[in-house]
This record gives structure tokens, sequence and C-alpha cells, in this order.
């Protein structure tokens, strides 16, 4: 795979992400060029568990892009849920902590734009959300 190709979370590769990424349709952008996958990555970050709402953060549409660098390192375009979260050191931790192992070191970009909104959240976290009893 080439460091320009981008992967699902299915694990498709393919050419860079289609609007339909943006758009939480349950795909993130991503490169890789060491010797950890995005696929990997992804699934260690399905661990990362936002607190207020329960769901993992995969699922909730906060992750935006992972990118694997030569060295396995990762560096994660990661949202929230609001620009006002008092949680961004809990969440950061759990991911570190979720990819423990899995890469050399990782390295949340917080972004901000396009905003986070319920659009982003995949259908299992849709599922997982009315599980809990939300209207969504």
């Amino acid at each position: 795979m080439s460091d320009t190709d981008t992967t699902d979370i299915a694990g498709t590769t393919g050419a860079p992400a289609s609007p339909a990424a943006e758009e939480g349709q349950g795909l993130i952008a991503g490169t890789t060029a060491g010797t950890v996958s995005v696929e990997d990555l992804t699934e260690a970050l399905m661990d990362v568990v936002d607190p207020e709402l329960g769901i993992d953060v995969v699922n909730l549409g906060l992750i935006y892009g992972i990118h694997i660098d030569e060295s396995d390192v990762a560096t994660i375009d990661m949202t929230l849920t609001s620009a006002a979260c008092p949680l961004t050191d809990v969440i950061e931790d759990q991911a570190k902590s979720a990819t423990d192992g899995l890469v050399q070191d990782l390295r949340i970009n917080w972004v901000w734009m396009p905003p986070w909104g319920p659009d982003k959240i995949t259908d299992d976290g849709r599922e997982q959300l009315r599980a809990l009893g939300f209207n969504v």
C-alpha cells in the first residue's frame, strides 16, 4: 500500500477519501507508511469510549483521519462533540492506552472543522445510542 492510499473501516484500500468520509458514512481517511495498518489502529480506537455518551469514538464519528508514518508514529485527526468538552485529557489517555504496543507514539491533532454533528455517527453507533435510550 502506498502512503497516499486511504483505507475505510472495513479495510478496503482505494483512492483518497470520498465526500462520504467527511459526512460520517463510516469511512476514516488514512495513510499508512509503517507496519501498522489504519484498520488495526481503528479497531484499537474502538476501545476508547466517550465518557459522557458511553459510545466509542470511532462509531461516534469523532475520528476524521489516521496517518501512520514509516516509524509507526500515528497522528489522529480527531474532534469532540463540543469544542468546550473538558474531557480531552481522559480521551487522549484512553487512546494512548488502547494503541500502546501497536504504534511507537500516538499524537492527537484536535480539529474543529468540520464541526462534529450527529450525522457523523455510524449506523452501529446509532444502534448503541438507541440501546442507551437516546433518540437518534
